[in-house]
């Protein structure tokens, strides 16, 4: 897991693993934000595998998969609400962190 600090209450991170969640809430992280399609990659964990764990480790958890190359007005308006509904600070995941990134710039755009 690779962590890039985007702000001080959101971090783009590369794929995460249930076995992360201790860091995760160790690093003070309130919720998590999925941004991989389940079966992207063969071995990566499932969104539901993710949110189950996370909802045990008292996180908040949302799925917003995107396809790399493909962010539309739909997944934007679903990051903006994310953001504005989930307690902060939040990381959110996908393969690189790239897609993260993208993603959380344009949804912080009028």
């Amino acid at each position: 897991m690779q962590l890039y600090s985007l702000s001080p209450d959101f971090t783009a991170a590369s794929q995460i693993t249930p076995d992360d969640l201790p860091q995760i809430v160790q690093q003070g992280f309130r919720s998590i934000i999925c941004m991989r399609p389940d079966a992207e990659e063969y071995g990566q964990p499932t969104a539901e595998s993710l949110k189950d764990a996370a909802l045990a480790a008292g996180l908040q958890f949302a799925c917003l998969p995107v396809v790399p190359g493909h962010i539309t007005e739909h997944e934007i308006t679903q990051m903006r609400a994310a953001l504005k509904d989930m307690n902060g600070p939040i990381l959110g995941y996908c393969r690189s962190g790239n897609r993260v990134g993208q993603l959380w710039t344009l949804a912080r755009q009028p």
